[in-house]
């Protein structure tokens, strides 16, 4: 079986660039990317279960794996919502389809996104896991766009072994995730 592209980069290029920027002397302490997990609720969709399946079904197109899918923990009457009702649907892909998925994102979808300027660098999690919305599937190239039924959003999770959020970004910034450049503060650019 043949290793994916960025995992082979991850491997000769990233791991030693992050080595030396970052300091270790380890190479188990470099960062890794363990797992991206792909979730999509319908929490307020009138007919739910049809959006579900929906919704299920664009997720198995677009990363290869079959959803499982999600219940409500506890009925909320203003929602109409029974406790152990179908909600939405998730995936967790590791290894060779984590890394080909990555990949399909950074070089086809995410420069699919209209008026693509990056991904917002702000949504790490303090241990450097970094989530990000996509509000359409439409962006991914294995969706037929004649077959979209709804719109469907999703959230992409990316879970790393770092213990920071600095060393979460370096990794998925070396690994090639198009952040968006963050904005300087006046005081920042008069000191600079």
């Amino acid at each position: 079986m043949k290793t994916p592209a960025l995992q082979q980069h991850y491997k000769e290029k990233v791991v030693p660039a992050l080595r030396s920027k970052l300091g270790y002397t380890n190479i188990h302490q470099v960062p890794r990317l363990e797992k991206i997990v792909v979730t999509s609720c319908m929490g307020k969709a009138a007919d739910r279960k049809v959006a579900v399946e929906d919704a299920a079904n664009e997720i198995q197109k677009i990363t290869g794996q079959r959803p499982a899918l999600t219940h409500s923990r506890k009925a909320v009457a203003n929602f109409k919502l029974r406790q152990g009702e179908v909600l939405g649907a998730r995936v967790t892909l590791r290894g060779t389809r984590m890394w080909e998925f990555l990949q399909r994102f950074i070089h086809i979808t995410a420069p699919n996104i209209r008026d693509f300027r990056g991904i917002p660098s702000k949504s790490f999690d303090g241990r450097g896991n970094y989530a990000c919305g996509i509000n359409d599937q439409s962006i991914f190239p294995e969706i037929e766009i004649d077959q979209i039924k709804r719109t469907i959003g999703f959230d992409l999770i990316f879970v790393t072994s770092a213990n920071t959020d600095a060393e979460g970004r370096a990794l998925l910034t070396e690994l090639g995730l198009p952040f968006r450049e963050s904005k300087k503060t006046e005081g920042e650019t008069a000191a600079a």
